[in-house]
């Protein structure tokens, strides 16, 4: 299926010469003068290559036929992530490059969304948000009140965060799964 370039996003594939390639990021650029143009990361599912394309907004690009499911993630081991189809039953396993950086945030019982093209995993999209605890962080220092100075916390995935200065070691917060940031304390 063609679509026009400048309609790509993250956890998009992309089918470029026959390969597969997954959007890491995607950019619409619009110069004073010239043409509008699309700075495209990805990486190529075969070997895990990085590769950075450039489009004009209106180039037609080839999107691959995946389809996204509801997985629930179960654990963790040296052959990879072990998730299970909500439908079927059938367990998958996710090789560790594909789902990267984001295992930090994976949590027993979790509902994630793989995209699955041919039978083969190829991309993880997690809940946007998910509760963990701060099991390090600083004490509040007396006076220190302004709501714009955060402090260095580590959470229980061992992922480093800021946090505001009222939260303290054994706080349940919620973070976003993109980037660790801190969103709220949790209301459990």
């Amino acid at each position: 299926m063609k679509v026009i370039a400048s309609t790509l996003r993250k956890g998009n594939i992309v089918d470029l010469d026959g390969k597969l390639y997954v959007i890491l990021s995607a950019e619409n650029i619009h110069p004073g003068k010239g043409t509008p143009v699309t700075q495209v990361d990805m990486r190529r599912i075969s070997d895990g290559v990085k590769v950075s394309q450039r489009y004009k907004t209106t180039d037609q690009v080839e999107r691959a036929h995946v389809e996204d499911r509801d997985f629930q993630f179960l654990y963790s081991d040296g052959d990879g992530h072990h998730f299970m189809n909500m439908e079927t039953y059938d367990q998958v396993t996710v090789p560790a490059d594909v789902v990267g950086d984001q295992s930090a945030y994976l949590q027993p019982d979790m509902k994630v969304k793989l995209s699955v093209h041919e039978g083969t995993p190829v991309a993880i999209e997690l809940p946007q948000r998910t509760v963990l605890e701060v099991v390090e962080t600083e004490p509040t220092v007396k006076g220190q009140t302004a709501s714009s100075s955060y402090k260095p916390a580590v959470l229980s995935n061992g992922v480093r965060t800021m946090v505001p200065p009222h939260i303290a070691t054994g706080t349940r917060i919620v973070v976003m799964t993109a980037d660790g940031s801190y969103v709220e304390r949790a209301k459990d």
